[in-house]
């Protein structure tokens, strides 16, 4: 039985404890169905499909730029305690988004965001490439001028979630506005693209669908730009504020903080080390059984331990809570 005495606490409203029950009701009838780890990728198709019906995606990808960042955080504890296709599945349709939900022209938004709410098109965040992982101010991928109002990007992304089953993603490239961070910018780029290559589709310890994406000569239209020249990495860390708070569920930009960086960053450091720490000790006390491939111990340790590295590993989250608390002493 799970705990939901967390759901009494003061953060939390009434809409929120109703959310948590109809939530909880809807996986424990659905997800065991629709959760096949011997297809991965028919099962997050399914998943999606399912959760747009049933209203859940509204929160992921909201009509506005107002993300509701303890309901994401209560829908994604409850589909990942039913499986984590279902939370991957969840999150993704909101991450693979949420540069066009907060930066997006409106004629963008109009356009893509009811497809994903609706669980009718998958959505996927580009953004690492093979040597800008933890440093995103490395991306080489670059968008050029192509003439007519079009622009060519060419360069790779690696490790991309939902790679390989996604009708779009949000790709982050070069356009040499400045030096390093300063010099990027957010691009929506549909997956049937002539040019965009799914090059390669990539196994980890624990299945999801992910690709490296090569683009060779690809021209979108200068209007699918996201934000203004030169945002793009502005844009990347506000999309990751929000979702590295779904993580570890921070309070703070739901009260209004203009900023998150350094609390986001402090909520997905914390919860993903205290995880590591708790599903290693759950494996030891199992002893062999503990590492029995398809046991619970084990299936947990394959997708717990990935989290110290997503959306931006221990580390970098230790750099970013640093150069926050030193530049209020500089």
């Amino acid at each position: 039985m799970a705990d939901k005495s967390f759901l009494a606490w003061p953060f939390f409203e009434e809409r929120h404890r109703r959310l948590a029950d109809e939530a909880e009701r809807w996986a424990a009838d659905n997800v065991p169905a629709l959760a096949d780890h011997h297809d991965i990728d028919g099962s997050c198709r399914r998943l999606v499909e399912a959760m747009g019906a049933a209203g859940f995606l509204a929160h992921a990808a909201p009509e506005d730029e107002r993300f509701d960042v303890r309901s994401l955080c209560i829908l994604r504890e409850t589909f990942a305690r039913h499986d984590g296709l279902a939370d991957f599945a969840f999150a993704m349709q909101g991450l693979g988004t949420g540069a066009l939900t907060l930066s997006g022209s409106d004629e963008l938004k109009r356009r893509i965001l009811p497809g994903v709410r609706a669980g009718e098109t998958i959505a996927a965040f580009a953004l690492t490439e093979p040597e800008a992982g933890s440093d995103v101010a490395q991306i080489a991928l670059k968008a050029t001028p192509a003439g007519n109002d079009m622009l060519r990007l060419d360069g790779e992304k690696i490790w991309i979630s939902n790679g390989g089953i996604a009708d779009h993603y949000v790709v982050f490239a070069r356009t040499g506005e400045a030096p390093g961070a300063k010099g990027l910018s957010a691009f929506f780029v549909p997956a049937d693209t002539p040019g965009l290559v799914i090059a390669e589709r990539l196994e980890t310890i624990a299945p999801h669908p992910l690709a490296r994406l090569t683009f060779d000569d690809c021209c979108i239209p200068t209007t699918n730009r996201i934000g203004n020249g030169g945002d793009g990495f502005k844009i990347a860390m506000a999309t990751l504020d929000v979702f590295r708070s779904t993580v570890g569920a921070a309070w703070t930009r739901d009260a209004g903080a203009p900023r998150i960086t350094r609390e986001a960053a402090m909520a997905k450091m914390v919860a993903t080390e205290n995880a590591q720490e708790v599903i290693d000790r759950a494996v030891q006390i199992h002893g062999a059984e503990g590492v029995r491939s398809g046991s619970v111990p084990e299936t947990l340790y394959r997708e717990i331990r990935a989290l110290r590295i997503y959306e931006g590993a221990t580390e970098v989250q230790k750099l970013i809570i640093a150069r926050q608390l030193l530049s209020q002493v500089a």
